[in-house]
């Protein structure tokens, strides 16, 4: 890549191009919630708690397992103009029925689900305001708020073991006027050369990928550096979560 790509200026928002937002990861921010977790990348905020259940669904029972599952929405006026509730529609979008799969996935990729036992630990994730990676700031701070949760299970003696084998973290990247960037804002994301999401643990293993042209198909060689600057975005994130967790 060329040299002079670490320089700000050829961003909206300035930034250098392998540089995150500013990140802040507010854990305990819900009372009641048994984990919780404010998640800030920028001006994207998601609030994402954590609850405890004692059964686990239909399909599990009896298999010595639980689960771990999530729910995502967008608040009505988290984005510029305002948007019905899903549930006043009667149903959920592809896009929300997706992006809550990729969360519970996510999740379940560094939990022991034995370790568990037979309980459910049900993640919300709700958009307060939204400015790009949503998804990625959702599992970035659910995973703050799964631990917060799983630590009250082990204050308690429920769990033997932990079943939190690994961190994981979510960001996106792009390629913005020809160049591949970290994390990408609303201003970047809406008008991109193509746009990639990147679940990876602290281990380093890859959860999963999505990566797509918005226009001409881009090289494999761009893709290996979205890849690049995707786990070096991780690996800051996963510090953050370290931190909030300690």
């Amino acid at each position: 890549m060329a040299s002079d790509q670490s320089q700000t200026g050829s961003r909206p928002s300035g930034r250098a191009v392998d540089e995150l937002r500013r990140v802040v990861l507010e854990p305990g921010f819900a009372k009641h919630a048994e984990g919780s977790c404010l998640a800030r990348f920028g001006d994207t905020h998601v609030l994402c708690t954590a609850t405890v259940e004692e059964r686990v669904p239909p399909w599990l029972k009896g298999g010595g397992k639980g689960w771990v599952t999530a729910e995502y929405g967008m608040l009505p006026r988290s984005t510029h103009t305002r948007t019905d509730r899903e549930a006043a529609r009667g149903k959920q979008s592809g896009r929300t029925q997706e992006i809550q799969r990729l969360i519970g996935r996510s999740l379940r990729a560094v939990t022991d689900l034995a370790a568990l036992g037979e309980r459910q630990i049900r993640i919300d994730c709700d958009v307060l305001q939204a400015d790009g990676g949503t998804r990625t700031a959702a599992i970035t701070g659910s995973w703050v708020a799964l631990h917060q949760a799983i630590a009250t299970l082990k204050r308690f003696g429920a769990v033997k073991s932990d079943p939190l084998v690994d961190r994981v973290t979510a960001i996106s990247c792009g390629i913005y006027k020809g160049v591949p960037v970290l994390d990408l804002d609303y201003a970047e994301d809406s008008d991109c050369d193509a746009d990639a999401n990147f679940v990876l643990t602290a281990g380093g293993g890859l959860v999963e990928v999505q990566a797509t042209a918005e226009g001409d198909p881009f090289q494999e060689s761009a893709f290996m550096e979205l890849l690049r600057l995707a786990r070096k975005g991780t690996d800051e994130l996963a510090a953050l979560q370290q931190a909030a967790v300690s």
